[in-house]
């Protein structure tokens, strides 16, 4: 696979991503949801930190992570044009390629969401505000896709976690989430295309 196409594919999830969080951000007051289906929602939140809002504390936690996120994707563009250049599997550039995008598109909103839309707590955001919600480095990460497939009570007879609620799958997640959850899929799917032993 050709490194320009692993930049189109790398575009490609970018915008999808970008448009798909703008969109929901300037027409969704922070915690509205839309259901489509029973199974698939539309639940606006933001993300402060890493996956299921864990989050650094402190008060630099915010500004190391992005910055943490900015090296590692440094990193892995890196490793991406090692791969093309020694021609490796397409199944391993897709993959990287989808990781980077990932990556890539939530740094966007970390480092630049802050300093162009306003707050969504009680009104619809503005974007480009003359009143932004924060400063630079400092954005939340907009999730929206919520994909509650089944939700009740567990069995009494299971140990630790009977008669308590329980939903599948209660993550809350966004275009980029998707793809570096698509990407890592695919290495561990495909780990021997992806890492083939070449005699």
């Amino acid at each position: 696979m050709s490194l320009r196409k692993a930049y189109f594919l790398i575009f490609l999830v970018l915008i999808v991503d970008q448009l798909s969080k703008i969109y929901v951000k300037t027409n969704f007051v922070l915690g509205e949801e839309v259901v489509l289906f029973d199974w698939f929602r539309i639940h606006f939140i933001e993300n402060e930190g890493m996956a299921w809002g864990t989050k650094i504390p402190g008060q630099y936690g915010k500004l190391i992570l992005t910055v943490f996120r900015i090296f590692a994707v440094f990193g892995i563009g890196y490793w991406l044009a090692d791969a093309v250049k020694k021609r490796h599997s397409t199944y391993l550039i897709v993959s990287i390629a989808l990781i980077f995008a990932g990556a890539a598109g939530n740094i966007i909103d970390s480092v630049f969401y802050g300093v162009i839309f306003d707050g969504s707590e009680h009104n619809l955001a503005t974007l480009f505000s003359p009143q932004p919600y924060g400063t630079w480095f400092h954005g939340l990460v907009v999730d929206m896709f919520y994909f509650p497939i089944w939700e009740g009570e567990l069995p009494a007879w299971l140990p630790v976690f009977g008669g308590k609620h329980f939903a599948f799958f209660n993550a809350i997640f966004n275009v980029a989430d998707m793809a570096i959850s698509t990407g890592v899929g695919i290495l561990l799917v495909f780990n021997k295309r992806a890492f083939p032993k070449h005699a």
